[in-house]
């Protein structure tokens, strides 16, 4: 059996893996990524100064050394190769591309110089280079953070961190000299709900308080005082976690000021209601609506905005209100969701219905919305191989008219002679690796398609 897999990030390879351990069939899986680089949001989405999440590529190196493995980098969806066309090569096709795009806040003054998408910030300074040119300024003094999860915990960890303690990560060179220069001195972390529902988890949460030059502050108000549904979810969490995240904010509420040259501010039960602008369009303030929480029909619970109201002036906000994915031509695509619609990764064209698409499965991300850690991404598609196998043992794939190996490379060869092999990658990964030696760092990145085509003919 030979398996498309598209994108190869986390989901992607556990997705292989999971196949390779079925002994009594042979599988071949073709991995393919618009970059030339592997690993998705492990090299573009983990931030910099988290460098123990990113080990976790040493298993995705031990899966892509499998033989029937191969690695398709540099290939983009619909412009060198269509869904269409991948069914006459492919018994199965899994999509894992992912959810690429950041959700917007959907409030006056969002358009104005200034407010930009945190899943933009964070491409930035990853290297990834679709966003190596944007433009950051880092000239004012105090910036927001709309959301409270791991990736708006990690923006504004990002702007605090002195230049020295960025200069021993991997973040790309073009951040580094922006951030070296940064003239902020305040950044707001504002979630719309309470330090029971916060979505970062533990580690992240603690990790605010460490910091060489900023230091956290929490109003005692906004964490001690907990209202009667926050307090009866915190006693009826299922984990240990949701404990902990209100413990570790409360000593953050006890701590006296340390006199440290940057603040940073976390605050709950908050909601922008809009950006102000200054007479050049530039963003000079956010407007929040204080909220008080009431209860949802299904047992949750929901801010509801109450008539207070406050203005913080900064000059700059990041929405981190969550991802959503990018429609694939000819792949069904729920855009009120931003995933592909599916029953347990079995892509379906209609939820309602649940008319299947025959051979076409989906993983990650874009299968069940921007959820979870990395490993979360392990059982997910585990779920959908098991999927895949049960509809093999039943006869139900597609048909190729081309389904020799052989068959790929050679429409390549002729159509996409820049396309990356995995060996390719290593020769990549070698030269930044040697790069970050010399300066005390994991790696120093590439952030360019045509530089890393330079380095792979070079090294």
């Amino acid at each position: 059996m030979r398996v498309a897999i598209l994108g190869a990030g986390p989901s992607g390879f556990y997705a292989a893996e999971h196949l390779f351990k079925q002994k009594d069939l042979v599988i071949e899986v073709d991995m393919y990524d618009r970059l030339p680089t592997p690993f998705g949001l492990v090299r573009g989405g983990v931030a910099p100064d988290h460098p123990k999440i990113k080990s976790v590529t040493k298993v995705y190196d031990r899966i892509a050394s499998n033989p029937r493995v191969r690695f398709f980098g540099n290939i983009e969806m619909g412009a060198d190769i269509t869904v269409e066309s991948l069914r006459d090569y492919y018994h199965q096709i899994l999509y894992a591309t992912g959810t690429q795009t950041g959700r917007t806040m959907n409030i006056p003054g969002e358009e104005l110089e200034g407010s930009h998408s945190a899943t933009d910030f964070v491409a930035w300074y990853n290297g990834h280079p679709d966003y190596r040119d944007l433009e950051f300024d880092l000239s004012v003094e105090c910036a927001a953070v709309v959301g409270m999860g791991n990736v708006a915990l990690d923006v504004a960890r990002i702007l605090s961190r002195t230049p020295e303690e960025l200069g021993t990560t991997d973040i790309a060179d073009h951040a580094l000299e922006v951030l070296a220069e940064s003239k902020i001195k305040e950044v707001y972390i504002l979630g719309r709900r309470g330090p029971v529902q916060a979505k970062y988890t533990p580690k992240e949460v603690k990790e605010l308080g460490e910091l060489a030059d900023a230091e956290i502050v929490v109003r005692p108000e906004e964490v001690f005082e907990l209202d009667p549904i926050s307090q009866e979810e915190l006693e009826t969490a299922p984990d240990r976690a949701t404990q902990r995240n209100v413990e570790i904010v409360q000593e953050f509420a006890r701590r006296e000021p340390s006199g440290k040259s940057r603040k940073l501010h976390l605050r709950f039960l908050v909601s922008p209601v809009e950006l102000i602008g200054d007479d050049d369009g530039k963003v000079a303030a956010i407007r929040v609506v204080k909220n008080k929480l009431r209860k949802t029909d299904s047992g949750g619970s929901r801010p509801q905005a109450t008539d207070e109201y406050e203005e913080l002036p900064v000059g700059l906000v990041f929405s981190a209100v969550g991802y959503q994915g990018v429609p694939l031509l000819g792949v069904p695509y729920r855009e009120d969701w931003g995933i592909i619609p599916n029953v347990k990764g079995r892509v379906v064209t209609d939820p309602e219905s649940e008319r299947r698409v025959v051979g076409e499965y989906v993983t990650g991300w874009i299968k069940r919305g921007p959820s979870g850690v990395i490993g979360t991404n392990k059982a997910d598609s585990v779920e959908t191989v098991e999927c895949m196998l049960e509809d093999l043992a039943m006869g139900l794939y597609l048909g190729p008219s081309k389904p020799e190996a052989d068959a790929v490379e050679e429409m390549f060869v002729n159509c996409k002679p820049t396309r990356f092999s995995w060996e390719d990658w290593q020769r990549v990964d070698e030269v930044e690796t040697t790069k970050g030696e010399r300066q005390g760092r994991p790696r120093v990145k590439f952030t360019s398609v045509d530089d890393m085509l330079d380095a792979r003919e070079d090294s």
